[in-house]
């Protein structure tokens, strides 16, 4: 889809596919605008075609049209900017998308933290004049590193927030286990619930929720006595990955609530590697590729090596 901003504005050249739709299906149908943003758009009137502001139930758009949202008007910062350096991997006028290290929270867990992502994220936006306040798509546990999707504007976070509902964004981890992992290659289908005898952990349970984790052996380390794993999601549950490996008798390393070895190095060798999703916008497909420092304790050149191989890189 053809989109270009002006100003505070994003103007859409209307496609084939929305001729004789009315601006209220576009609105409520194809994007579907969340109800409170629906109201401020049309009480601000910050949709317009061709320049002059319609009727939305009675107006219908042609093929070529010019429809314009303003979704860039400025926000003040929700959260303590603060300074830090912050790996970009993919950046445009809605989203961002940014490789996180290990051992760093995605957003603050109590008032006064101020050193997670999202406050060096909100810090790069103030320093890159980004008038408004970072808002993440999903999350990762502290000791997972990897790539985390933020949205720039409120139209951006509930498009994107539908499609992370819908599973329509894609995450492939990569991995080290304790043991070769056998079979080399496969599925686990086992639902997840909490275990109620512990305040964080999760465990396998016939009644929990429907989990599958597809999952591939990319390489075997006799250093480590571990397998190098590539691991892709059909579901997001908590803790998934480091349940089901678990569950199979192969935790991550370092991943002692799970049955994994304690390391001073490292407390799960788990990575989100790659992150592909529909711009919510122009509708491009969007891959990401946030393969870990060759300079890690983990994932020496040659691992990295492999895993571009894998990724087709």
């Amino acid at each position: 889809m053809k989109t270009k901003r002006q100003g505070e504005w994003l103007e859409v050249i209307v496609p084939r596919k929305w001729d004789g739709f009315t601006i209220e299906r576009i609105m409520k149908k194809e994007w579907l605008v969340p109800r409170k943003l629906l109201h401020k758009f049309r009480t601000e009137r910050s949709v317009t075609l061709n320049n002059e502001s319609k009727h939305w139930k009675q107006t219908t758009v042609k093929t070529g049209d010019a429809l314009r949202i303003r979704l860039f008007e400025p926000q003040d910062l929700e959260v303590t900017p603060t300074y830090m350096e912050i790996d970009v991997i993919y950046e445009d006028d809605h989203l961002l998308v940014v490789n996180k290290p290990v051992g760093m929270d995605t957003h603050p867990n109590q008032h006064e933290q101020a050193n997670t992502l999202i406050n060096g994220v909100a810090f790069y936006f103030q320093s890159h004049g980004i008038e408004a306040s970072p808002k993440y798509v999903h999350r990762l546990d502290r000791d997972t590193s990897g790539a985390i999707l933020f949205a720039k504007h409120d139209l951006a976070i509930a498009r994107l927030g539908q499609q992370l509902k819908e599973r329509k964004i894609k995450r492939t981890y990569i991995a080290w286990a304790h043991g070769k992992v056998k079979p080399a290659k496969g599925e686990i289908n086992q639902p997840i619930g909490k275990d109620r005898h512990h305040p964080v952990r999760r465990r396998v349970s016939k009644n929990g929720q429907d989990a599958m984790t597809h999952y591939e052996r990319i390489d075997y380390s006799s250093e480590f006595k571990a397998s190098l794993l590539k691991l892709d999601l059909s579901t997001g549950r908590t803790h998934q990955i480091r349940v089901h490996l678990s569950h199979m008798g192969y935790p991550l390393l370092g991943d002692v609530l799970y049955g994994g070895k304690s390391d001073p190095q490292y407390k799960q060798a788990l990575h989100a590697a790659r992150l592909t999703f529909t711009h919510p916008f122009t509708e491009e497909h969007i891959e990401c590729l946030a393969l870990p420092n060759e300079n890690s304790a983990l994932f020496k050149p040659y691992h990295v090596q492999r895993l571009s191989h894998s990724f087709g890189k």
